[in-house]
C-alpha cells in the first residue's frame, strides 16, 4: 500500500476519486490533463490504476462496457488508527 502510495501520479488519482468517486478511465485522464496538467498516456494511467486496485485503494465495477473505478479507503484505516488513533495505554509526554 504504501509503494502504491510514493507515486504522485497516484495520489493524484486517488484525489480526483475523492472529488467525484465512479469515474472511468476515460474520466480520469480528462480530470488529470485539465486539472493538473498531467500529459501521461491512458496506458499509463490504466496501470497506475491496476496497482491501486492491487493495493485495495480502489475498486471497480464494470457495466456494460465500461469499468468504474471507486476510492476505497479501508486499508488507510489502520494507518489512521496506528499514528493517528488515541493511545491504548498511558498516555506518554
Amino acid at each position: 500500500m504504501f509503494k502504491a502510495l510514493a507515486d504522485p501520479t497516484r495520489r493524484t488519482i486517488l484525489d480526483e476519486l475523492t472529488r467525484q468517486n465512479g469515474q472511468t478511465l476515460f474520466e480520469i485522464c480528462g480530470r488529470l490533463t485539465t486539472a493538473h496538467g498531467l500529459g501521461s498516456s491512458r496506458q499509463a494511467i490504466s496501470q497506475h490504476l491496476d496497482v491501486l486496485e492491487a493495493a485495495g485503494l480502489v475498486e471497480t465495477r464494470r457495466e456494460g462496457r465500461y469499468k468504474f473505478h471507486y476510492i476505497n479507503t479501508g486499508p488507510l484505516q489502520y494507518i489512521v488508527e496506528r499514528w493517528l488513533g488515541r493511545p491504548s495505554g498511558p498516555e506518554r509526554p
